[in-house]
């Protein structure tokens, strides 16, 4: 038996079929919502040689994020009116739409330069950006009145896509590098491989994952809880809702809190989210392409320091199972968070005067601590609340973390005053 809010009781199922493959599916879902976006941050080096005098790794990422904010914040002000079934494959469409176009505009102009070309492929990524807010937060209000496992494998996916798009990006450049055009064939490789996880997420949600038993027991629960998002996921899974059921189930719940009373609630852990990603996006991935110097790596460097970034970070988004070194506690939280501000004089004074094994181990440890505290703060918070509201949550903490990731871009900048960069 599970409590309520109203100090109730409502069954759980004994066992609940379909729980291991509703996290794999959470994972690849996860992968599919940033292995675009992290396979233009992974093949950077290509852009800036096709545009060398653009900033490509500072501007795209600038590019994306105010449209991923902008995007996020009117989805989350309006979470309750926004049917989450047509909003996640909206963005998955989107995602894959956009994902072929980069393809298709560099076999139009055969790989060129030119301020044209540059334009499209912001366009493109800017429809990243509004992709990414439909499917992330969508996702993330959905999970959050699931099972927590359920928040862990999708930002661990989340993760994974950094990480294996780093990993397939060292050993295409080892394939390809003395091979004529091939910082080309490895990028049509990428994006490729993006199309196709884009459209494979789009089938998984679309067919699969609402019709897990799992995952129709938590929507369910959450329609009888009052939540009005569901019902297009219920319906494609075969399970018809009863408005007049919901309505005198709703009406013997407590209030619903409203959108300003949960962000007050859980301000701080909104803060968490904001330091931590405001933190790591002032040094990934600008800094590490652009400030870190030549070392003996030479143009594999900025690749193996993304790469342990990303694969450190996705390490680092299952540490969290292990319960003994799970941060509950919200005020060790915010100074595990705090603590991290420490990085920027370790970077600083690690790309003047250290050698790069120090700064390898310096990524390394942003990657850790990044994962770790995200998915801290992102299964802990929803705790306690009803679905409307654990949905409503999801999306008001997103909103942070895209917030924290546009100030830390654009706070990026600030590494290249005075170096002559611009």
């Amino acid at each position: 038996m599970a409590t309520t809010n109203d100090g109730g009781t409502s069954e759980i199922p004994v066992k609940l079929e379909g729980n291991f493959i509703a996290m794999v599916v959470c994972w690849i879902l996860g992968f599919g919502s940033l292995v675009s976006w992290n396979s233009m941050l992974t093949i950077g080096d290509y852009y800036y040689k096709v545009f060398p005098d653009y900033h490509p790794s500072r501007v795209l990422t600038l590019v994306y994020q105010p449209f991923a904010i902008g995007a996020m914040a009117i989805l989350a002000f309006n979470e309750s009116k926004v049917d989450t079934r047509k909003r996640n494959i909206a963005g998955y469409i989107l995602f894959f739409l956009c994902t072929l176009a980069l393809i298709v505009v560099d076999l139009a102009t055969s790989g060129k330069g030119g301020i044209g070309n540059y334009i499209a492929i912001c366009v493109f990524v800017a429809g990243f950006g509004v992709a990414d807010a439909h499917v992330q937060g969508g996702m993330v209000g959905d999970l959050s009145f699931m099972k927590p496992e359920f928040m862990q494998s999708f930002f661990a996916g989340l993760a994974a896509s950094g990480a294996l798009t780093s990993c397939l990006r060292l050993m295409t450049k080892a394939v390809f590098d003395k091979s004529s055009n091939g910082l080309r064939k490895g990028t049509m490789l990428f994006l490729a491989i993006s199309t196709f996880f884009e459209f494979l997420c789009l089938l998984l949600y679309a067919f699969v994952f609402g019709k897990l038993p799992i995952v129709k027991y938590y929507r369910t629960k959450a329609a009888r809880e009052g939540s009005t998002t569901v019902s297009s996921d219920l319906a494609a899974a075969g399970i018809q809702t009863n408005p007049n059921e919901v309505a005198n189930i709703d009406a013997k719940l407590p209030q619903r809190l409203t959108t300003k009373q949960l962000l007050i609630k859980n301000l701080d852990y909104g803060l968490d989210l904001y330091l931590i990603y405001v933190l790591t996006l002032s040094i990934f991935p600008g800094f590490l392409y652009e400030n870190t110097g030549t070392h003996q790596l030479g143009s594999w460097y900025p690749l193996v320091l993304i790469a342990m970034y990303n694969i450190c970070d996705l390490i680092s988004r299952y540490t969290p199972l292990i319960k003994l070194i799970k941060i509950e506690s919200r005020k060790w939280l915010m100074i595990a968070i705090l603590s991290r501000f420490l990085f920027i004089p370790a970077f600083y004074f690690t790309a003047k005067y250290g050698d790069q094994g120090w700064m390898i181990m310096l990524i390394s440890l942003l990657g850790l601590t990044n994962g770790h505290l995200t998915v801290c703060v992102m299964t802990v918070a929803p705790k306690g609340y009803t679905g409307p509201e654990a949905n409503a949550l999801g999306n008001i903490l997103v909103l942070f973390l895209l917030a924290g990731i546009f100030s830390g871009v654009a706070l990026d900048w600030l590494w290249i005053i005075g170096n002559g960069s611009f």
